[in-house]
């Protein structure tokens, strides 16, 4: 896709927007169900994977970032292996809660608009900006919010002037807000809020974070059915991310299972 002299710009997803509006998230056309013929109102969609638990704790030195891997279509499974943490790119990250197609577009979409906006002006956005930007794409979808197609995600990004990790969460309208200390949302959010709420505390070392981060999933999951705990039979586990000035960095598998392993032997003696 070439651009024209007066389609120069440093934002890809505002050219989106102008020449190709299609192609955006929000200017897709997503297949619905036919209402009946004496209904006026708007035809509902078809189920669309939904469902979800993620969340962000601060610690000393950046934020973990985490989410469940379950994907509900109304009461049925749709995936249990959906990842929903995404590197944006090398000192930022978000989780995405809502319809899951359009919330995976729009994290790559972000990755795209972040990846333009360095190669035509020679620098990063700032945290700051980042953020911002996220939010202008958030609005943009407001109209498939009236269908059920909402995207809400949490971002997490290094902020390398204040040398500090930052939480930001949005409105459906790409109202942006910062929490100093950690947030969860999607359909177990409060539940996993109320579980850091009672265990976080400032200055947490990064395995400590980790550790609250993935109780907060499990107890999630316990009270939610649309997220997924930790699977032991077919070793299917939650995602996270490290975001500190040293970049991102994947939380392994192995980690996580040994996290879950002291998490559930506790539980058992408790009981």
């Amino acid at each position: 896709m070439s651009l024209t002299p007066d389609d120069q710009g440093s934002s890809f997803f505002d050219y989106l927007m102008r020449q190709r509006p299609d192609l955006v998230p929000s200017g897709r056309v997503w297949p619905a169900v036919s209402s009946q013929p004496d209904d006026n109102r708007m035809a509902p969609l078809q189920p669309l994977p939904h469902g979800t638990t993620v969340l962000a704790v601060k610690y000393r030195g950046g934020v973990v970032i985490a989410g469940d891997r379950r994907a509900t279509e109304g009461y049925q499974i749709a995936g249990r292996r959906m990842d929903k943490v995404f590197k944006i790119d090398e000192h930022s990250a978000m989780a995405i809660a809502g319809a899951a197609g359009p919330c995976i577009e729009m994290a790559k979409l972000f990755q795209t608009e972040l990846e333009h906006y360095e190669k035509l002006e020679g620098v990063q956005l700032s945290c700051e900006g980042k953020a911002n930007k996220l939010g202008q794409m958030i609005k943009a979808n407001l109209p498939m919010v009236f269908q059920g197609l909402v995207v809400l995600p949490i971002y997490v990004g290094y902020d390398q002037k204040r040398d500090e990790g930052r939480i930001f969460k949005y409105d459906i309208t790409g109202g942006r807000y910062e929490e100093s200390d950690y947030h969860a949302i999607g359909s177990g959010g409060k539940d996993a809020r109320n579980s850091m709420r009672e265990h976080f505390r400032k200055d947490l070392s990064e395995a400590d974070a980790l550790r609250i981060a993935l109780l907060a999933l499990y107890n999630a999951a316990e009270e939610d059915v649309g997220t997924g705990g930790p699977d032991l039979v077919r070793g299917i586990y939650p995602t996270a991310k490290h975001v500190s000035a040293a970049g991102i960095k994947d939380v392994e598998e192995p980690q996580i299972a040994t996290v879950y392993a002291t998490l559930i032997d506790a539980r058992k003696r408790e009981n």
